[in-house]
């Protein structure tokens, strides 16, 4: 019985620290993607005429 509680916590460690390890992989290419995208937004900001959405009654 000890050797079956001693296998299954070596076991939830190593899948708590496969885990861990893919999390630290997508928040990079997250914060990769969330880079490259405000430089994006950025640069083509303001081309787009009018500088966005307007809300609010309009005139007329």
């Amino acid at each position: 019985m000890l050797w079956i509680l001693l296998l299954l916590l070596i076991l939830v460690v190593f899948g708590f620290g496969f885990t861990m390890q893919t999390l630290w992989w997508v928040a990079a290419v997250l914060l990769v993607v969330w880079i490259v995208g405000f430089a994006m937004r950025g640069r083509g900001g303001g081309r787009r005429g009018g500088g966005g959405r307007r809300y609010g009654r309009s005139r007329g």
